[in-house]
């Protein structure tokens, strides 16, 4: 009896110090527990040589993380360029993940709680039946939401997989886009989700036997809208201009800004590096995933047309008004796109202030802003948004629209 008694103490102590499995590879299903409910998202993790990678999968997205560390069962998912990272914790066998996802907003930090499951699953679990609905939502829907502010536009465009319940789309507003969406339409539910370490989003939508779509949206721990949409066509579900909606506040077209550098020197659009040149102002937070969408484009027209006089500036404001940890931040960003046209830490995050440092502004709408600056120091051009990779052909459109914009001026300025 003795014998048995110590054999089982040490198959205990054996099992005790056994360590927690490690291996995360592969696909999860992982949700955030939005305050409307599930908010699930594709993850997937694999082994690229000593390090692990990892992206976020919202439709035909494949955003990046930043960096997976394992020890000891313990998971970190960082998304650096947001300060924000999902910590977790591996069951012993290996097939979940508990924990949560945190990331520093302008009111300090936002939290939701997080779990995964592993393999391959549908994004949202299937929805109970309802007679009165309809079988698809693909198309073009004109939408409103409504919140504390009021009244605000936006533009839904949903593509529903033929024969399945797959939906994926984005909402375009005023201010910009809400990227790539993905989830389901099924007995008149209609669910989407984002989540790419900055963006948490999570709609939801009930079908009407008229047609119409009502429901709520809920952005990260606190953010709160409800919205509803009737199909519509190309000139029924137009948005305000992006190119009309911000003008200056003086009748000489002149723009105005004196920030320090990254490394606290002032730089204004009067100094000589800007005298004579065609000058892009782009008004940008590091924490936007939309400034992040743009980013690209500008660190190429930057490569593309410096030699022919285009110059680009950052005026970047940033969520914590912390100088050393905001330029952090920006050198972040510039470091990931491989930016080198000067960034400029002028202020914080709130829309409010920010107008108030860029007084020759009627306002600042949204993040990003881009002033277009001729040879002669006048404003020629502003848009205020961006419609990103996510809204297929306005991105497009907008795309050459700007680049349009930079070539007139490089060509007919120079004469």
């Amino acid at each position: 009896m003795r014998r048995n008694a110590g054999i089982a103490a040490l198959l205990f102590a054996l099992a005790a110090c056994h360590p927690r499995p490690t291996t995360v590879e592969g696909t999860w299903r992982a949700v955030l527990t939005s305050p409307g409910g599930e908010l699930p998202f594709t993850l997937r993790i694999a082994r690229d040589g000593a390090a692990l990678r990892a992206v976020i999968v919202n439709g035909a997205e494949r955003a990046p993380v930043s960096g997976v560390d394992v020890h000891d069962g313990s998971v970190t998912i960082r998304f650096d360029g947001y300060d924000s990272a999902i910590n977790a914790t591996l069951s012993n066998d290996g097939n979940a993940m508990t924990g949560a996802w945190t990331r520093r907003v302008p009111a300090g930090m936002c939290r939701l709680a997080f779990h995964a499951t592993r393999g391959e699953q549908p994004r949202f679990l299937p929805a109970p039946p309802d007679p009165t609905s309809f079988g698809d939502v693909s198309g073009i829907w004109k939408a409103e939401f409504a919140d504390s502010d009021g009244l605000s536009p936006a533009r839904g465009e949903f593509h529903q997989d033929p024969g399945t319940s797959r939906v994926t789309g984005t909402f375009l507003t005023p201010t910009g886009d809400d990227r790539y969406l993905e989830g389901s339409f099924e007995h008149g539910l209609l669910r989407l989700s984002t989540f790419d370490g900055a963006h948490a989003f999570l709609f939801q939508a009930h079908a009407s036997s008229d047609g119409r779509l009502a429901g709520d949206y809920w952005s990260r721990d606190s953010y709160h809208a409800t919205w509803s949409a009737t199909r519509a066509n190309d000139a029924g579900a137009t948005l305000p201009d992006g190119w009309k909606d911000v003008g200056l506040t003086n009748n000489e077209g002149r723009f105005q800004f004196r920030f320090p550098d990254l490394d606290g020197k002032p730089v204004a659009l009067g100094d000589d590096r800007f005298r004579g040149k065609v000058v892009l102002v782009n008004i940008f937070g590091s924490w936007c995933p939309n400034c992040n969408d743009e980013a690209p484009l500008l660190a190429a027209w930057d490569r593309k047309y410096r030699h022919r006089g285009l110059e680009i500036v950052g005026l970047a404001y940033e969520f914590t008004g912390d100088a050393a940890r905001d330029r952090e931040m920006v050198r972040r960003f510039a470091k990931h796109y491989g930016i080198t046209y000067p960034l400029l830490l002028a202020g914080v995050s709130d829309k409010k202030k920010a107008s108030a440092t860029l007084p020759d502004l009627t306002r600042v709408l949204a993040y990003p802003t881009s002033l277009f600056v001729g040879r002669d120091g006048k404003v020629k051009k502003i848009y205020s948004g961006f419609a990103g990779p996510g809204t297929g052909r306005h991105f497009d459109q907008l795309r050459a629209e700007m680049e349009s914009v930079i070539e007139t001026m490089l060509a007919e300025e120079k004469r």
